[in-house]
């Protein structure tokens, strides 16, 4: 068992609170993931459910037990931090077996429990290797390797791609999907990639200023957002907002208009047309080709600059002007205070 459950958690580092009152439950084999722009205290929250920060207010709960002012060795969480911490002087083998080994466990136990991570994570072959004869991505499996002969009840992972390369990141964030997938573990991740966060996630929990902005699967977030900050924080390209105002009632449907300042649409769900044939028409400033994608950025007059996402095979329109139709029935509403209307 792996339930984590926060329960009004707040953080103070002298007269500064950067975790303001956090209720959040964390079920039994879930991968969740932190979002949120830097600062906005998800690293913070991650090292206090490890313990590494003390909780100045409130509960933290592991499997119904209160482990708030425990120390990480008696949470029975492992963690996987940015920086890989290898022992430079031990081989793959030793740096994985090094927790077993200063716990006093077995030498049988911990061939056993290493062999088996090494077959896992596929280390088999570097296992005499020592960590600078090894890439960045095979120094991460190490270290999850560390982590994963400790069975723990959770793993705690701290950015742990944020220093590989692009291809390198493809590749660990399957094997940590595979890696969870065979564990059934219960995992809370933190990143600021919020590819990584809807690739990976169960339920992505969005972060602002030490609060939770929304909770949900990837698929609900960006779909159903509740407010401006997750609309625009969750997709990339971003949402498209305009003010109601600017938006007039050729894009927007009047009966959900009421009590709403601004009008927000993705990218993909604005269609080009010839110009006057759609809702408006604009000047398209930038093309960007990205081999599956086109980014268009039409500039709309009253409405401002829009991005228009379309197929890659779509013709190069950089410089023209074209109309933009816009699909009713995936426009979002917010009111005065960012708050989505439904």
């Amino acid at each position: 068992m792996g339930s984590i459950s926060l329960k009004a958690v707040e953080k103070w580092f002298g007269d500064v609170q950067v975790i303001k009152g956090i209720d959040l439950d964390i079920q039994d084999g879930e991968l969740i993931i932190f979002v949120g722009p830097s600062g906005c205290g998800k690293s913070t929250l991650l090292r206090m459910i490890a313990g590494l920060e003390e909780t100045s207010r409130g509960q933290i709960a592991l499997d119904g037990n209160d482990v708030t002012h425990k120390v990480p060795s008696e949470r029975e969480l492992a963690m996987v931090f940015q920086s890989y911490a290898l022992y430079p002087h031990l081989s793959v083998e030793e740096n994985v077996g090094f927790a077993l080994k200063t716990a006093g466990a077995p030498k049988a136990e911990i061939d056993q429990k290493v062999g088996h991570a090494a077959e896992m994570l596929k280390l088999d072959a570097y296992m005499d290797r020592r960590p600078k004869d090894l890439s960045g991505g095979q120094r991460q499996r190490v270290a999850i390797g560390r982590a994963i002969v400790r069975n723990p009840k959770g793993f705690l992972f701290d950015e742990p791609l944020s220093n590989l390369d692009a291809s390198l990141r493809v590749d660990m964030r399957f094997e940590i999907a595979r890696l969870h997938k065979t564990l059934e573990t219960t995992m809370v991740y933190v990143t600021h990639d919020q590819v990584e966060a809807m690739t990976l996630a169960d339920r992505i929990v969005v972060l602002k200023d030490g609060l939770i902005m929304q909770v949900g699967t990837p698929r609900e977030l960006y779909e159903t957002p509740n407010n401006v900050f997750v609309a625009q924080f969750i997709g990339s390209p971003k949402m498209n907002l305009v003010p109601c105002s600017n938006a007039g009632d050729y894009v927007a449907q009047p009966e959900l208009k009421k009590g709403s300042v601004q009008l927000g649409i993705r990218p993909e769900h604005i269609a080009i047309a010839d110009a006057g044939a759609g809702h408006c028409d604009g000047i398209v400033q930038v093309s960007e080709y990205l081999g599956a994608d086109f980014f268009h950025y039409v500039d709309c007059g009253p409405l401002g600059l829009l991005t228009v996402r379309t197929p890659g095979a779509f013709e190069d329109i950089e410089g023209k002007k074209v109309g933009l139709s816009f699909e009713q029935e995936n426009l979002h509403f917010f009111d005065a205070h960012d708050i989505a209307i439904r």
